[in-house]
């Protein structure tokens, strides 16, 4: 933290209280931006929080960090948030799929920022012996884990890290609108409506700052307006939560695909596990006519979830009554760079997110923090009001930014298009037939590392998607049969796997990497 004296975090503390003035104002108290308000806050920063609610949220996603997101969340002075909440560490993922399962537990391996492994995997040459001591040293003390959570409880420490930070001021408050100066187009702040304790009713007020960052997530309010992009919404999630239940494979995230969509299991308590059911837009068996959506978890997924975890899932349902379960979209958003909006920028949820598929959202988004903490960096940004710089460092961190969120981005929207495919023949049920060979045959520590955060490197990404690809193909052929005469329809077949691959990984890639 800066070195700063008493009176002047006295002065600047009531300069945030009185003047709601400061060097930065964050609309929205979420993951990202507790995460970066506190960031800020210990470079010294004067910060304002603005959130509309602060009682704790009651979300169904948000609830697995990854272990790439767990390392960012230590390096911002934050990692003691994951304490005290009953968080559930979590050691990999197990696919379900046709009675099976194979497990996919996180590398022995670790990656720096820039990709570059600082410990070999085993099956990556050799080591020389002391290295190898110094692996199985570092392996024992602090293997690679997540932790999953109930997603409010989180929330709530964060908030309270920010509440006790003497940098930060948090205000609970609805962020309404932009200010603008008369004479030119900077943003000064936001104008907000408060809650008046004394009549109930809501009053105009306004927060200033040198830079005003909106994270006001997934419903963002400021996103139609400084973004200019729609999510793209193709399912969601509906949300159980099962007590004591007994999964096949504890400390791992199940991803049962053997439903028409694919269905999330992971504990998130000592006695509460989620299960997260994806149901896509018109989909047949989720219809009025097939009894919505309740008939579609009792008649179609129930059957299809390991046996151990159908008793506490059928309770599940019993116990929410006639309601229909809580809900969420999701949501596929690529990254905007915004540079025409002086003195503004939209971030987290409000400017990129992915299908929640693989548990990536919380680890790009303390990514971000860490990243944009370094280069907005009193050493680097001096006055945050300098909006020259400003915008140096903004397109300084979307550049570096896409070597671990293209990959997350683009696992979570691929991995979708091959989990919920429809019908056996397709090109896509291929593909997925491929990406179950593929784990069966125990390639899994690099594709997970992708997945995880720990390894971002998009290139090894493009080399296991298309390995997918191939294999596919192969598997395609092997069913068909080899003989001569069928030859023209196998490589009609290849290329029609092929393309379809191309299809689903690379204008998503695009759209990740290249804008």
């Amino acid at each position: 933290m800066s070195v700063t004296t008493v009176a002047e975090t006295t002065d600047l503390a009531e300069r945030r209280a009185k003047y709601h003035d400061a060097d930065v104002v964050v609309v929205g108290a979420g993951v990202f931006g507790c995460a970066v308000a506190y960031a800020l806050a210990e470079q010294g920063r004067s910060v304002i929080l603005l959130e509309r609610w602060l009682k704790e949220p009651n979300r169904i996603v948000g609830e697995l960090l990854q272990p790439g997101g767990l390392n960012s969340l230590k390096k911002l002075g934050l990692g003691d948030t994951v304490e005290g909440i009953d968080a559930v560490p979590v050691y990999g993922y197990d696919v379900v799929w046709n009675g099976k399962d194979v497990k996919i537990p996180y590398p022995d391996m670790e990656y720096a920022i820039d990709g570059t492994p600082r410990v070999a995997a085993k099956n990556k040459g050799a080591i020389s012996a002391a290295a190898d001591q110094n692996k199985k040293e570092k392996d024992a003390s602090n293997p690679p884990v997540g932790c999953c959570f109930h997603h409010g409880r989180f929330i709530m420490n964060l908030r309270r890290a920010c509440l006790k930070h003497p940098n930060i001021t948090v205000f609970e408050t609805e962020a309404v609108d932009t200010i603008k100066g008369d004479h030119n187009p900077e943003i000064l702040g936001v104008s907000t409506q408060t809650v008046n304790p004394a009549t109930g009713k809501k009053e105009p007020d306004c927060f200033f700052g040198q830079l005003t960052i909106v994270a006001d997530g997934y419903a963002s309010r400021f996103r139609k307006r400084f973004v200019g992009k729609a999510p793209v919404v193709r399912s969601k999630f509906y949300a159980l939560e099962l007590l004591d239940c007994a999964l096949p494979r504890p400390g791992y995230g199940h991803v049962v695909i053997d439903a028409a969509a694919p269905v999330l299991l992971y504990q998130i308590g000592t006695r509460e596990t989620r299960a997260l059911i994806d149901v896509p837009e018109k989909l047949p068996e989720a219809s009025p006519a097939a009894g919505g959506v309740r008939g579609y978890m009792a008649d179609v997924v129930l059957p299809a979830l390991p046996a151990s975890v159908q008793p506490s899932f059928r309770e599940a349902l019993a116990r929410n009554g006639d309601r229909i379960p809580a809900s969420m979209p999701n949501s596929w958003l690529p990254p905007t760079a915004q540079d025409a909006h002086p003195g503004l920028v939209v971030l987290g949820d409000a400017m990129n997110m992915r299908h929640p598929l693989t548990g990536g959202g919380m680890t790009v988004a303390l990514n971000d923090v860490v990243l944009l903490a370094d280069l907005l960096a009193p050493e680097r940004v001096p006055q945050l009001g300098d909006t020259a710089a400003v915008r140096r460092a903004m397109g300084e961190f979307h550049a570096r930014r896409k070597r671990l969120t293209a990959i997350i981005n683009v696992l979570a929207q691929a991995l979708y298009s091959l989990f919920a495919a429809r019908g056996e023949a397709t090109d896509l049920a291929k593909l997925r037939r491929g990406c179950w060979g593929y784990f069966e045959r125990g390639v899994t520590g690099e594709p997970v590392a992708l997945m995880a955060g720990l390894l971002p490197r998009p290139a090894v990404l493009a080399y296991h998607f298309f390995s997918v690809a191939f294999l596919a193909i192969w598997l395609d052929w092997r069913a068909t049969g080899l003989w001569p005469w069928l030859w023209p329809l196998l490589l009609w077949n290849a290329v029609s796997v092929l393309s379809t691959a191309c299809v689903v990984f690379v204008p998503v890639m695009y759209r990740e990497a290249c804008f």
